[in-house]
C-alpha cells in the first residue's frame, strides 16, 4: 500500500479550480495586462468579494496593501538582485504569498496547483509534478532550478540570490532553509554568492539547514536539524551541526544509481561571486574566505566540536 493516497476533489470543484488556475495563468501571460493589475484585482475578489476600484472606494489603505507596486521584498535591497528580472516576478511572488493566507492557499488541493502554476513562472525551471506547500518563502525566486517530482515542504526558506538547484525526486522537509549567500565576519556587508546544489532523490529532512555552496548529492540525506557546512557524497546520511556522515545506504547493484547526476566528488564547481562592487576585487578577503571555510568544513578537536575559524571566516 502507498503512503501517499489519492484525495481529489469532486469533479464539479475540480473543474472550477482548473478553470480559476487557468484563467489567472493566461491572464498573468497576457503581455497587454499588467502583472501588477492582476495581481490585485484577484486578490481583492479573493480577500473582499469585490473589485479592486470598489475597495479603493470604500476602504483605501486595504486596496494599497494589496497592490505589489506598494509592497517592499527584502531581496529589494539586495546589490545582487537584477531589479529587471525582480520586477518581472515580484507581482507573482506576492500573489503567492498573500494567497497562502487564504483558504485557497491551505487546501492541498488549491494551494499546490497555484504555487505549481507561480514557480512556473518565477523559477529559472519548475520541473513537472513539482509540489510546493503553504508558507513556501524565496529571496528572488528566479535563481531557482527545480527538477521533476521535487517536493518543497511548509515553513521552507530558500535564499536562491546565489542560485539553488534542486534535482529530480528531491524533498525539502517542513521548516529546512537553504542559503546560497554568505557575509563576512568582520563587514557583513561583504556579501559572497556560491550556488547550491541538492541533488537527485536528496532527503532535506525538518528543521535542516543547508550552508551557500553546499552540494548534497545524488541520494544523501541531512538528517533532521543538522546543519550541513559542507558536501555530502551520495548515498551519505549526514547528522549533527555541523553534519557528518554517520550513515551509508547500501545500494550496490541498484539500477536507479547506475549513473549519478549530482556527486560532490567530481563535479564542477560554479566560481564564487562577491557581491558587493565594494569588495569585489578585495584579494585579501577572498583568501580569508577560503582559508576560514577550509577551517570550518574540515577540522575538528577529538571531542568533535569544530575548531576555531579565523575572525575573516564566512558566517
Amino acid at each position: 500500500m502507498p503512503w501517499l493516497l489519492q484525495r481529489p476533489l469532486d469533479p464539479e470543484a475540480d473543474d472550477h479550480l482548473h478553470h480559476f488556475v487557468g484563467d489567472l495563468s493566461e491572464r498573468l501571460d497576457d503581455p497587454a495586462q499588467d502583472r501588477n493589475d492582476v495581481v490585485r484585482q484577484t486578490l481583492a475578489r479573493q480577500l473582499y468579494g469585490r473589485s479592486f476600484e470598489a475597495l479603493a472606494d470604500d476602504a483605501p489603505m486595504a486596496a494599497f496593501a494589496l497592490d505589489p507596486r506598494n509592497a517592499r521584498f527584502e531581496a529589494e535591497h539586495y546589490a545582487a538582485t537584477d531589479p529587471l528580472r525582480f520586477a518581472r516576478v515580484k507581482p507573482l511572488l506576492w500573489l503567492w504569498k498573500c494567497l497562502d493566507a487564504t483558504p485557497l492557499g491551505q487546501s492541498v488541493a488549491s494551494g499546490v496547483a497555484l504555487r505549481g502554476m507561480l514557480a512556473q513562472r518565477i523559477f529559472a525551471r519548475a520541473g513537472r509534478d513539482l509540489k510546493i506547500f503553504q508558507n513556501v518563502e524565496v529571496s528572488v525566486g528566479y535563481n531557482i532550478e527545480a527538477g521533476d517530482d521535487v517536493v518543497i515542504h511548509r515553513n521552507v526558506f530558500i535564499d536562491d540570490i546565489g542560485g539553488v538547484e534542486i534535482h529530480d525526486g528531491a524533498s525539502i522537509s517542513d521548516y529546512a532553509n537553504v542559503y546560497s549567500h554568505t557575509h563576512d565576519l568582520l563587514d557583513p556587508a561583504d556579501v559572497t554568492l556560491r550556488r547550491t546544489v541538492i541533488g537527485r532523490g536528496v532527503r532535506v529532512a525538518y528543521h535542516a539547514t543547508v550552508l551557500a555552496g553546499t552540494v548534497l548529492s545524488d541520494d544523501s540525506m541531512l538528517g533532521a536539524m543538522a546543519l550541513a557546512t559542507h558536501d555530502l557524497e551520495p548515498h551519505v546520511v549526514g547528522l549533527g551541526v555541523p553534519a557528518k556522515p554517520r550513515v551509508w545506504k547500501e545500494r550496490a547493484f541498484d539500477p536507479r544509481f547506475a549513473i549519478l547526476t549530482v556527486d560532490a566528488r567530481n563535479r564542477p564547481r560554479a566560481p564564487d561571486v562577491r557581491a558587493n562592487p565594494d569588495f569585489a576585487t578585495s584579494d585579501a578577503g577572498a583568501k580569508a574566505t577560503a582559508d576560514g571555510a577550509a577551517r570550518a568544513e574540515g577540522e575538528s578537536d577529538p571531542a568533535g566540536a569544530a575548531a576555531p575559524v579565523e575572525a575573516r571566516g564566512r558566517s
